[in-house]
């Protein structure tokens, strides 16, 4: 039986109450609750945030956001009593109008009935059309995940969008798929000789194995399974949509040359639990992908290069940025400076930090700590980043306590105070 939808909801303020971190933060909130403005167009740093809705005990995970023309935002997320397992999820939305500080209430974006939908992302294309990317898990596993679009041109409005298309997005992962699982089995077989592995790293190398020599031949298991996570891309009339599969435990990206009428897949980006890939393009046309690492230590942000607009890549590679096996983003900002956001962390989610390079992503020399909760309760994850057209910084990511409740915070800076608050690495 599906659980009544009448979640908790806490007063305001305590959904503002901010975790441990940096005393900048702090002192933004006090000014906030206080109801004053942060010192912008001062030329000082300042930070702001607040819970987009109430902390309560429905789980809400994997937001993104996208921003309007006049400067509104539009956040969406998947809520429900768990995830891939749990038929009530289904893809929330809310909006924050320029100037304002509370979110209007949340909306449905869609809901396919009986069914989980997970992992939602946005994508607004040259047409300014805004497009929902999305999985409905047919048989609560993630490997049977039907990717599904939405599309709206009148998005800017109050309110949930109005749909004026939807679909599947088709992938047919080919020869040129199984061929290139194949050739990284042996790589992969190797390291179950690595003696520093536990037993649980084997199983989950063993498992992904399994996946490649077995499953590659089943052509409904390679057209089923792959999800986004992070915002897509769109390069002129090309549509770049990142994805991931959990069974193969590989990335793949979805390209379209038609406006999403028909797709066609890139080679694999295959790196042993490299998923979840973040996109940003140098100025020479190289596009760089950031993963997730779901596979065996060191747990690493794992990356990869595309010298072809996104159809084949370079071999998947361990960065140095820590990762707990947990979401990431990265941004191209306006200066050239390129931004991350993830946990820094190989082990836990309760630290999430930014970092800046100026070097288009070779190196990561400057870190900034948005969220660190040092008792290790709470879980901040999954972070969609963007660049206002005012040139400040919008993150929006999930938040969970130690008491089982869960929100999405919302968190807006300028650059100075990534600037002033940047540690550097070694």
């Amino acid at each position: 039986m599906k659980a009544k939808r009448q979640p908790h909801r806490t007063n305001l303020s305590s959904a503002l109450q901010p975790f441990p971190v940096v005393s900048c933060r702090l002192i933004a909130m006090a000014l906030l609750l206080a109801g004053l403005n942060p010192a912008r167009g001062t030329g000082q740093p300042w930070i702001q945030t607040e819970a987009i809705f109430s902390p309560e005990p429905w789980h809400n995970h994997a937001s993104c956001l996208v921003e309007t023309r006049r400067g509104d935002l539009l956040a969406c997320w998947f809520h429900g009593s768990g995830e891939r397992k749990s038929d009530d999820v289904r893809i929330e939305g809310a909006r924050l109008q320029k100037g304002a500080r509370q979110w209007t209430p949340r909306f449905l974006l869609t809901d396919t009935p009986d069914y989980p939908d997970c992992n939602p992302c946005f994508l607004i294309d040259q047409h300014n059309t805004l497009w929902l990317f999305h999985t409905t898990i047919l048989a609560h596993t993630w490997e049977s995940a039907l990717l599904k679009y939405h599309c709206a041109d009148h998005w800017e409005r109050n309110g949930s969008p109005v749909w004026i298309r939807e679909g599947l997005v088709h992938l047919s992962p080919g020869t040129p798929f199984v061929e290139a699982l194949s050739n990284a089995v042996p790589h992969i077989e190797s390291g179950l000789t690595n003696a520093q592995w536990n037993e649980k790293t084997r199983g989950e190398v063993t498992a992904d194995l399994l996946a490649m020599k077995v499953h590659s031949t089943n052509e409904l298991y390679r057209r089923l399974g792959w999800m986004p996570r992070a915002h897509p891309m769109h390069l002129g009339h090309r549509i770049l949509l990142p994805l991931y599969h959990d069974g193969f435990s590989v990335s793949m990206i979805g390209i379209s040359d038609d406006g999403g009428a028909r797709w066609h897949c890139s080679q694999p980006l295959i790196g042993g639990g490299n998923v979840q890939p973040s996109l940003t393009r140098r100025r020479d046309g190289t596009l760089v992908a950031w993963m997730r690492d779901n596979g065996p230590p060191p747990h690493r942000v794992m990356s990869s290069e595309s010298r072809d607009q996104g159809e084949t890549w370079s071999p998947v590679i361990d960065t140095h940025l820590p990762n707990p096996g947990s979401g990431v983003e990265a941004l191209v900002l306006r200066n050239g400076d390129w931004l991350f956001i993830g946990n820094n962390s190989e082990s836990g989610r309760h630290s999430l930090s930014v970092w800046r390079s100026r070097d288009e992503g070779r190196t990561w020399p400057f870190r900034t700590t948005l969220e660190n909760d040092p008792a290790e309760k709470a879980s901040f994850s999954y972070p969609s980043l963007i660049q206002s057209r005012d040139g400040t910084l919008h993150a929006t990511y999930s938040v969970a306590v130690g008491n089982g409740t869960s929100f999405i915070r919302h968190a807006h800076w300028n650059e100075e105070w990534i600037q002033a608050h940047q540690v550097a690495e070694p």
